[in-house]
Formats: structure tokens, C-alpha cells, sequence
């Protein structure tokens, strides 16, 4: 059974097919370009808050899921 993609993968795929610059996407998210290109390339990653302020920008919404507990 294939596992979905934690929150970091699917924020970068979606900055990477925004069809906008990084550029563009740190200054209407008020994100410096170095932190979204830092995270991006997996250098970094981001704080709740930068991560809602780039998911804004992209008209996306970050929202809490409920996991189900595995047995251990």
C-alpha cells in the first residue's frame, strides 16, 4: 500500500507546479526567496506559519488530518 506524501512534499511539488517563479511566490507571500528556494531543494524546511502564508499565495489550504493509529 503506496503511503501519501507528507505535508513538505506535496508544498514543494506545488511551489514547483505553480506555473509562477519563486520569485513571484516569495514576494506575494512576504517568504524571502532564499527560505522558499532553501526549502524547495531540501535544504530546509518551514514553519507552520510560512508554510500557510506560500499555501495562500498558491490557493491552498493546509488543514490537519486525522491519522488512524497503527498497532504497535
Amino acid at each position: 500500500m503506496a503511503t501519501k506524501p507528507n505535508i513538505e512534499t506535496q508544498l514543494r511539488e506545488a511551489i514547483l507546479g505553480a506555473g509562477m517563479t519563486r520569485y513571484r511566490i516569495a514576494k506575494l507571500s512576504g517568504v524571502t526567496q532564499a527560505t522558499l528556494s532553501l526549502f524547495v531543494n531540501g535544504k530546509r524546511s518551514m514553519t507552520t506559519d510560512t508554510a500557510a502564508k506560500v499555501a495562500a499565495v498558491l490557493e491552498l489550504e493546509l488543514r490537519p488530518v486525522k491519522r488512524s493509529r497503527k498497532a504497535r
